[in-house]
């Protein structure tokens, strides 16, 4: 191994996502052979790095998985903090580090989401030197333009939108179609968009059915006897986004451990009750305007499959980015997508934060430009 090279890790953790991979080669690759580290990658995610299961990524390891979709090393969604081992929850961050000491690494790389970057940030106060990469087709990640996964998603989605049009004209239908998104509707408002879906629907926004139902029977008084309804899963109407509201300010407000845990469990239920809100607007169309409503659920399709153009570039970007800062040091941070560059941000800004769709966002408007319904 080279003069001052590092042994270095690397884990995919959460959701599966196009261009995964591509971060794993782009790293790796740029690791070993610019910097001359050895690289090893840890199998599912932070699971695989509590019980130390790993593979060394030499440059065959890393040859021919630009273009597959998931990813090659696996993937989980544990916490370290609250790991179930058999029956019990196990505080696992001291085994992990010392696992990294045993393995020898100089430096973890974490690629996820939002959870991920919770994961690592708590890592990285634990002692760690870590790096994040940002994955996640909901485009959610604080102080990131965008993050690999969602080019592609955006693609799926607004394919499907295209494709569900034509059933809706040919049998006069509205066509509601649920796009992810659980806290941000960046997915479906830009599907949407570039659907022409008629109604977009967002948690950022909370709808009314009536303007809704109106804007459907304008169009059916137009000569335009079919509609499209882009509805982000965690999309919520006046009463549930009160209910939630709520919610969450009575988890704020607990002043014990006993209250919080009574206050996050009626939070889940609230959350709970509120999910199938695609089926809940479909019904509600189809009574107040006559039309015959169908509903489909893209589901796990959207984050499937071989990565486009642009994640595979992003993710190349910030995987030799992140051997950059590896190479000099640079721990605790996102490597963030900033106009053209790879951008290094503290984990502290980025952990429990999260990128909602603005209500003055250039979509929007150009959504509201073109006729379209946002329920409000």
């Amino acid at each position: 191994m080279a003069k001052g090279a590092k042994r270095v890790g690397i884990l995919t953790a959460g959701g599966d996502s196009p261009g995964l991979n591509a971060a794993i080669r782009g790293f790796g690759k740029a690791a070993l052979g610019h910097y001359g580290m050895e690289v090893i990658g840890f199998r599912d995610g932070i699971r695989g790095l509590a019980e130390n299961r790993y593979v060394d990524l030499d440059s065959q390891a890393l040859s021919g998985i630009l273009t597959v979709g998931g990813t090659v090393l696996g993937t989980s969604r544990d916490k370290p903090h609250k790991m179930r081992i058999g029956d019990e929850v196990v505080d696992m961050v001291p085994t992990i580090i010392e696992n990294c000491e045993k393995d020898g690494l100089e430096a973890l790389v974490c690629i996820g989401g939002g959870g991920t970057a919770k994961t690592a940030n708590r890592l990285s106060k634990a002692g760690l030197n870590i790096i994040h990469l940002p994955k996640t087709i909901d485009n959610d990640i604080a102080h990131t333009d965008t993050s690999f996964g969602f080019s592609t998603a955006l693609g799926i989605a607004t394919e499907a939108i295209d494709r569900l049009h034509s059933t809706a004209h040919s049998h006069h239908r509205i066509i509601v179609v649920e796009i992810m998104g659980h806290k941000a509707g960046w997915l479906a408002l830009g599907a949407g968009i570039a659907g022409g879906a008629d109604i977009i629907l967002l948690p950022e926004i909370p709808y009314s059915i009536e303007p809704v139902a109106e804007s459907i029977r304008k169009r059916a008084a137009a000569g335009h006897s079919f509609s499209v309804v882009a509805i982000a899963e965690g999309a919520r109407d006046l009463q549930d986004a009160a209910d939630l509201v709520a919610a969450e300010a009575l988890v704020r407000s607990a002043n014990s451990a006993e209250a919080k845990a009574a206050a996050k469990k009626h939070r889940n239920s609230v959350l709970t009750s509120h999910r199938g809100n695609a089926f809940k607007v479909a019904e509600a169309l189809e009574a107040a305007t006559g039309l015959e409503s169908r509903v489909t659920i893209l589901g796990y399709v959207q984050r499937g499959g071989t990565p486009d153009a642009q994640d595979r570039l992003l993710g190349t970007l910030l995987g030799g980015a992140g051997a950059d800062m590896v190479s000099r040091g640079e721990f605790g941070v996102t490597v963030a997508s900033q106009g053209q560059a790879a951008v290094p941000v503290p984990l502290s800004e980025v952990a429990g934060n999260l990128k909602t769709v603005p209500l003055d966002h250039p979509w929007l408007e150009a959504a509201r430009h073109v006729g379209t319904c946002m329920g409000d």
